[in-house]
């Protein structure tokens, strides 16, 4: 680690969903459009090992980076604004570190001592922060959950000891706040902002920086009320407003001086001036759009839209570079099984199916699948949807009624089963129906060699490209040239032709599905090309409509 190495550490206080892996990402990619190199991290205090088991109703999307981590959906917005790819070294969470501990402790390191949470688990968490960092000018560190959570205490003192050991002209505490509005006083309340702050100097650490959310103007006699209360400069007390889209945070925080006031904390002399104008021109196709496509996403979890916050991402960044708005439909898939298929489908012009696991929904979303098939949707199908477009063509175009997978049913054909071993990097990776669900899937990068003259290899303009996985059931390609004789086409493979990738149907104006998830890498400076060939057919369709 170089001695330049500057370390800001994001907290959170009053109530949770403030922001802060937005607020993170943000101010990453405002030092970034300076010049400076940055890196991000998550500590979750939570005590499982990773989300990966976690229900999507509780924690939201699982992120997965391309050396197989799973983690918390703030690493896809740090990927998606900054641009730098996030690594295992950049997520941790309790149950990892108490892992850690615990293995230390039976392996004997640490010589018949008493563990404790001081300075043991501490230590683990100083030592992850200090961890795999090479010439970054800037390491933020985002620490999950709300400043007084039992929880959360041991990353506090953690982060504390971290500013105490390298000096604080190499630390600084940015603190995100809650000004609630009262509709009937009028006015802006800044007392549980100076609670939160209290809070936090319990634990001995003292903000440099309040990032306070609003939903209205900041006034500044209010700035420096907050300033005086909670002993923070007043050009550090930060509007963070509400925006019309999340690509207008790193302008509107930059407006607000938040890079200036970093830099100034650190001495750093900011002579090069912030260029925002990617975030600009992107805002402007935002604001300005050529027109309006409307695009279903058919899923099992869309009562809470946070289980899908990639692919809502990597569709608005496929619009943006068609300079179109896209507008989601969300439709649940176990409605589809039970009201008019083409009553909810009939006014969108795309169709797409995202990943899932477990039974509920899935007949809807085969559903879906042959309604794009029979109707020309263009259609796209992520992980599950892909596979169940597979077997929507195996049991309504072959006619094997019984094809399905056998992650839910042992006594079908086959046409889905559980993937038992495969080839990473060289080595051969095993798994078995009955081990541990956590962690034990194909997980990351994986190469995929795409056919000549394909549709995937149009849209990507290349024959072999990398895609992150996360799924545990594979297309059984013994079907293959049962589905070649249907209509549909095996278009991607692993580099050993074992395992299929893509599909697509060639008798169709654009229907692919993919085994991994493109929308990981979608970004809205350089968003996926999938995406962006989805949505422009999307928008050729709406023209014929």
């Amino acid at each position: 680690m170089s001695e330049k190495t500057k370390f800001i550490f994001i907290t959170g206080g009053v109530v949770s969903s403030l922001g802060k892996g937005l607020a993170s990402a943000s101010l990453a990619s405002i030092l970034q459009s300076r010049g400076f190199k940055v890196r991000m991290r998550k500590l979750d205090p939570y005590l499982n090992v990773d989300p990966g088991t976690m229900s999507p109703y509780q924690h939201g999307e699982v992120y997965v980076t391309d050396d197989g981590a799973e983690t918390d959906l703030d690493l896809g917005h740090y990927e998606r604004f900054s641009g730098v790819a996030c690594h295992k070294t950049d997520s941790i969470t309790t149950g990892k570190i108490y892992q850690r501990v615990i293995d230390k402790e039976r392996h004997g390191d640490y010589l018949g001592a008493t563990i404790q949470v001081i300075p043991h688990v501490t230590n683990e968490i100083k030592d992850f922060i200090l961890s795999d960092i090479t010439d970054e000018d800037f390491v933020l560190c985002e620490i999950g959950g709300t400043v007084g959570d039992i929880e959360g205490q041991p990353y506090l003192e953690a982060i504390r000891q971290v500013a105490y050991d390298l000096g604080r002209e190499r630390a600084m505490f940015i603190h995100v706040t809650l000004l609630p509005y009262i509709p009937t006083a009028g006015e802006l309340k800044t007392k549980p902002t100076q609670h939160s702050v209290k809070k936090l100097q319990e634990y001995g650490i003292q903000p440099d920086m309040l990032l306070c959310r609003a939903q209205t103007e900041i006034p500044q006699n209010e700035k420096r009320k907050i300033a005086l209360f909670c002993n923070i400069r007043e050009e550090n007390v930060i509007a963070a407003l509400d925006c019309d889209s999340i690509y207008q945070v790193p302008i509107s925080y930059s407006h607000e001086g938040i890079d200036l006031q970093v830099c100034k904390h650190f001495g750093i002399d900011c002579r090069q001036e912030a260029d925002l104008s990617k975030w600009e021109r992107i805002m402007d196709v935002i604001r300005h759009p050529e027109g309006i496509v409307r695009i279903a996403v058919v899923g099992k979890y869309v009562q809470l839209l946070e289980a899908y916050k990639s692919i809502n991402e990597a569709l608005t960044h496929g619009g943006i570079a068609n300079k179109y708005k896209v507008k989601i439909k969300w439709i649940d898939s176990e409605r589809l099984e039970h009201e008019d298929v083409n009553e909810l489908l009939s006014d969108v012009s795309a169709i797409l199916v995202p990943g899932g696991f477990g039974q509920r929904g899935t007949d809807g979303k085969i559903a879906a699948v042959k309604y794009a098939r029979e109707h020309k949707i263009p259609f796209l199908g992520i992980c599950y949807g892909m596979q169940m477009s597979v077997i929507e063509t195996m049991q309504n175009v072959v006619g094997i009624k019984n094809a399905y997978t056998t992650e839910l049913r042992a006594d079908c054909e086959p046409v889905v089963g559980l993937m038992t071993e495969w080839d990473r990097e060289g080595s051969t990776e095993r798994r078995n129906k009955d081990g541990d669900l956590g962690g034990t899937m194909r997980l990351g990068a994986y190469p995929c060699v795409l056919s000549e003259n394909s549709l995937a290899a149009k849209v990507y303009g290349c024959n072999k490209i990398f895609e992150r996985h996360r799924h545990r059931y594979e297309v059984n390609l013994k079907y293959e040239d049962v589905l070649k004789k249907a209509g549909m086409v095996v278009s991607g493979k692993s580099p050993d032709g074992l395992l299929p990738e893509i599909v697509e149907i060639p008798d169709h104006p654009w229907f692919i599905g993919v085994q991994f998830h493109p929308e990981l890498k979608s970004k809205p400076f350089d968003p996926h090309p999938l995406f962006v060939s989805f949505v422009k057919a999307a928008i050729d369709k709406s023209r014929l409509l």
